[in-house]
């Protein structure tokens, strides 16, 4: 019987999903994608993703690996796929995988990006930026990005409980494109609402609402609870994930 692994690389709207992950009956990203496959595959399609995001959170370069019955050179599995998706998911590429490739398990590093928007209020723009119209002390949250980088455990900006909550940020970046503020985070894991949180701080230190030593004791003294505000999810973005 054929068994061939594929891996795709694809894009989302996500105000127009309730999150990556399959739920009973809600429309999800990944549900979308596993309706399109099985019909190609004329079998059902599970997909395994590198990972979540939650409702309202997009991504420019998700990942996902899947078994097919059939083989299908990538360039036309890309069409096939894009056709059955509807409007707001597009497969950017396809490659035929190792057996023992995981989407998750494979990736060396993901990149997030959240943006910002400092401009006058557009409704068009509503879904895909946080909003904030009060000054904002950009040197203050250029070096509260900074402090992120290198090895941590986060468990002051992970929501939920887990076994390890260690994890390294190889690289920050905070960028300004006119009134658009992106705020980058490239890095081996990434939990539950960790960079939604770690934004949180970082929006709280350049609004003064929080002082910068705030986020240097939640770092540092990782066992002591320090209360965070969770960023919105409409700025967020998954930007890459990362395989070399």
């Amino acid at each position: 019987m054929i068994n061939i692994k594929y891996l795709i690389k694809f894009s989302y709207d996500g105000s127009k999903f309730k999150g990556f992950q399959r739920l009973n009956d809600e429309n999800s990203v990944q549900k979308t994608i596993e309706n399109a496959l099985s019909v190609i595959n004329k079998n059902p399609v599970t997909i395994k993703g590198a990972g979540r995001t939650d409702s309202g959170v997009h991504a420019m370069n998700q990942a996902a690996h899947f078994n097919l019955d059939v083989i299908i050179p990538p360039e036309r599995l890309v069409n096939a796929i894009n056709s059955l998706v509807g409007d707001y998911i597009h497969v950017n590429a396809c490659w035929i995988v190792s057996e023992d490739f995981h989407a998750r398990f494979s990736a060396k590093r993901k990149k997030y990006v959240y943006k910002i928007y400092t401009g006058d209020y557009n409704p068009m723009l509503f879904d895909y930026y946080e909003f904030i119209s009060s000054n904002l002390n950009l040197d203050l949250m250029k070096k509260a990005i900074k402090l992120f980088e290198g090895q941590h455990y986060f468990n002051n900006f992970v929501s939920g409980k887990r076994n390890n909550y260690g994890s390294i940020i190889y690289k920050t970046n905070l960028i300004i494109k006119k009134d658009v503020i992106e705020l980058e985070f490239e890095g081996k894991s990434f939990y539950r609402y960790m960079v939604r949180n770690m934004v949180g701080f970082i929006l709280d230190i350049g609004l003064g609402k929080k002082d910068i030593t705030y986020l240097e004791e939640a770092l540092n003294n990782y066992q002591y609870f320090k209360q965070v505000n969770t960023a919105n999810p409409k700025g967020l973005y998954l930007d890459d994930v990362i395989y070399e």
